[in-house]
Formats: C-alpha cells, structure tokens, sequence
C-alpha cells in the first residue's frame, strides 16, 4: 500500500486565545481530489500553512511527500488564499521566474508559460505588465503559477474567489483534467456547493475540529434525504396536514417542500401525498453539504454549548 501523501496526526495550533487547529488528525491518499471545507475561520487556512511549513504547529507531526514540504517544494503547486503577483513584471517574464524557481529550464518555463496563457484564455496579455490585468486575470496568472512546473501535489485555497461564473467553469474543469492525470489535489473553501460538484472526498472542519470525513457518495448514504419537493397540478393542493411532514415552506416556482420527522419512511410520506392530490412532480431532495454542514453543527451546539465559545479570528 502507497503512503499517504499527507499525513497529519495530532496537530494543534493557537493564535493567543484563539485554538484555530484542535487535534487534527487525517491522511490524503496519492491521487485524491479532496475537498477540506468549512466556514470562514473554522482552521483551513491555518492547516494548509502548516502543511507549507510557512506556519509549524504548537503539537503534533506532519508529514508531505514523505518529508517536509520545504524539502518537497518543487513537488508542490499551491495557491494561496491571499493573492499576489509581482506587479511590475510582465505577465510571461513573471511565469518564466516562476518556472525557473521551481526548477525548470528557461526553454520548458517559456513553453509552458505560453502553453497555459492559451489554454486559460489570456495568450493576448504575456506581454502585459501583471499590474494591467484585472483582478480576475491576475488570479488566473497565479494559478499558471502554481502548476506550471507540473507538481505531484496541488492545495489550492479558496481558488474561485472572485472569479465570474465562465471562468470559474474553466479553472473546474482544469483542476478535473489535472487530477485525471493522476494528481493529489487539495482544494479549500467555505462556498460549500463548489466542492460538492468538484471533488470525491469532503472533509469538514468546524472551530478547529475534524466533523465529517467521507466520500461523497458515502455522505449521500449517510445523510438520508429529509425534505419532499411537490409541485401540484393546477388548481389542486396538497393537504396542509400529512402524516410525517413537520414543515412546509413555499418555494419561488409554485412548488412546495415538505420537511420530515426524523424516523419516518420518506417514501411512505410521498405515497400518501400521490393519494391526496394529484401533482405534476414529485421528489426526494439529496440533502447538500450545506444541509449536512447546518445538521453536524447544530448537533455540536447541543453537544458543547457551542454558542458559549469565543468567536474565533479568520484562520
């Protein structure tokens, strides 16, 4: 069996009063796409500084690659949550340093750098100084930045922040074509959807703590489905009151959701609807890691006394 290619055990890590990583312990398997998730301030950011040896935890190991990322470094493309370029440089000479840092040839970096500026829909700007370009464009220069040297490992931390829905699409489909290559991936945010559509395992860290670790399909296994989606024929309703359904919201189109008891059969609940009324659809909502967020924290809450916790800074 390969070894992990990160593998984090007991990991605590405190600013002052604020324990942003409480006891991480997790492995990333080679070739993983993995979601590290959670909300602003929960201890991503924190952990993936760690797992760059830019920060060193207070307690516990952490090992990359085998060793250390330091040691590693040219393994490793990873993209920062605060974004920056050097300003005054022009877009290809910047890319080309960038290449070489890592250990590339002038020549390969050169070709590279050309053959990203294409492939990311920015070929007209190599010659432009990086302080030209929009915020989204430089966004985009740094990704090229952290995979031209084409790592073994990729972390990208909040990647399509501030991105427009086109672009946003491009850089996806990039990070899939980088991972069906064979790549560890490691992509960070608190926008819990673009994960849900993006990666195969999800983990999610609330206050510095590990709360869910599983594949997705596991999650969708794990979280049954609780609300009903009915959208009635014209002129018919659907009876206010139904065995099982503790709630009913409108929703934008017409249609209504119907959110159940905790222990009853879903399905049991859809037959006595379908005997009532007739409707023109109805189905099962897969719960969304949002709802599965809001579920495990609210559950933490009860358990803790959550909301008697000191605010946490970003982290």
């Amino acid at each position: 069996m390969s070894q992990p290619t990160i593998r984090i055990e007991h990991v605590d890590k405190r600013f002052g009063s604020v324990h942003a990583v409480n006891d991480l312990s997790f492995e990333v398997p080679s070739g993983s796409l993995l979601g590290f998730l959670g909300p602003n301030g929960a201890g991503k950011s924190s952990t993936i500084r760690m797992i760059m040896s830019i920060i060193y935890p207070d307690r516990g190991t952490i090992s990359v690659l085998g060793g250390s990322a330091l040691a590693a470094k040219n393994r490793i493309g990873y993209l920062p949550e605060e974004r920056g370029v050097y300003r005054k440089m022009r877009v290809g000479e910047f890319l080309r340093y960038i290449g070489r840092l890592k250990g590339m040839s002038g020549h390969d970096a050169g070709l590279a750098a050309t053959t990203w500026l294409e492939r990311m829909e920015l070929g007209a700007v190599e010659r432009k100084r990086c302080e030209e370009l929009s915020k989204g464009m430089q966004q985009k220069i740094q990704f090229i930045a952290s995979i031209i040297h084409e790592p073994d490992l990729l972390i990208f931390d909040e990647p399509f922040s501030g991105l427009d829905p086109v672009n946003a699409e491009l850089m996806n489909t990039i990070i899939r074509e980088l991972h069906a290559q064979g790549r560890t991936v490691i992509f960070s945010t608190h926008v819990l959807h673009q994960a849900e559509q993006l990666c195969e395992r999800i983990m999610l860290i609330d206050r510095g703590r590990m709360i869910l670790d599983d594949t997705m399909e596991g999650i969708h296994r794990t979280f049954d489905p609780r609300t009903i989606e009915v959208d009635p024929l014209p002129g018919h309703a659907i009876p206010e009151r139904i065995e099982g359904v503790a709630q009913r919201t409108a929703t934008d189109t017409g249609g209504i959701e119907l959110h159940l008891d905790g222990d009853i059969d879903p399905h049991a609940v859809m037959r006595r609807i379908v005997d009532a009324s007739p409707v023109r659809s109805i189905r099962l909502r897969r719960p969304t890691l949002d709802d599965v967020f809001v579920m495990l924290v609210r559950d933490r809450m009860h358990e803790t006394h959550y909301d008697q916790l000191v605010p946490e800074e970003s982290a």
